[in-house]
C-alpha cells in the first residue's frame, strides 16, 4: 500500500487541493488526521479518509477510523483524546488491538515516524502551521509498506521531498 497522509491544515484547503492534484494518480489512499477547520460535507473528503480532531467542531467526522487498503490495515485518528502530546503508548495500545499494520495521528503539528512491534506509528506534522522542521513550511508524508518495510517520505510544504528525514523501517 502506498498512502499520502497530512494533517493539522488549519482552514488551509487551497493545500489539500494541490496534494491531491499532485498524488492523486501515485497512491492508493489518502489519510487525513484531523483539524481541517472545515465541515464534514465538504466534497474534499470524497477522495480522504478523515477523522476529527479537537479544532474540528462537524459532528459528522469520526473521531478515529479502520481502513484496510491493499491488505494493510491503518487506524486513524487525530490523537488529541490519547494524549498523544505526552507519548504514543495509548494510540498504539488502540491501533494494536484491531491489529493495525499502520497507526496515523495528528494534533502535535511534529514530525516523528517510529516502529512498535512490527506497525508503523506516524504523524505527517502540520503541512500549514508546522512546530518542527518550520524551515520548509509545513510537512506531510507518503508511506510505503508492504509485509517487510516501511519506507517514508517526507514533503515539504512545496510537495518536494525531503532527503535528509527519508526513513525506512523493518517490519
Amino acid at each position: 500500500m502506498k498512502a499520502l497522509v497530512v494533517s493539522d491544515t488549519h482552514g488551509d484547503r487551497n493545500i489539500l487541493e494541490t496534494i491531491l492534484a499532485q498524488f492523486e494518480t501515485t497512491v492508493d489512499a489518502f489519510f487525513y488526521c484531523g483539524d481541517s477547520e472545515l465541515t464534514a460535507d465538504d466534497p474534499i473528503w470524497q477522495k480522504m479518509y478523515a477523522v476529527r480532531g479537537n479544532m474540528d467542531f462537524d459532528a459528522g467526522f469520526p473521531m478515529a477510523r479502520v481502513e484496510k487498503v491493499k491488505g494493510i490495515t491503518v487506524y486513524e485518528t487525530h490523537g488529541h483524546r490519547l494524549g498523544v502530546s505526552m507519548g504514543t503508548a495509548r494510540l498504539e495500545e488502540r491501533a494494536n488491538a484491531v491489529n493495525a499494520d499502520c497507526a496515523f495521528y495528528g494534533h502535535t503539528h511534529t514530525l516523528e515516524a517510529h516502529m512498535a512491534d512490527g506497525m508503523l506509528v506516524l504523524n505527517p506534522g502540520s503541512i500549514s502551521q508546522p512546530r518542527s522542521y518550520q524551515q520548509y513550511g509545513g510537512t506531510c508524508a507518503v508511506v510505503t509498506i508492504n509485509a517487510t518495510t516501511a519506507d517514508v517520505v517526507f514533503y515539504d510544504h512545496q510537495l518536494t521531498p525531503i532527503p535528509k528525514l527519508h526513513q525506512t523501517f523493518q517490519r
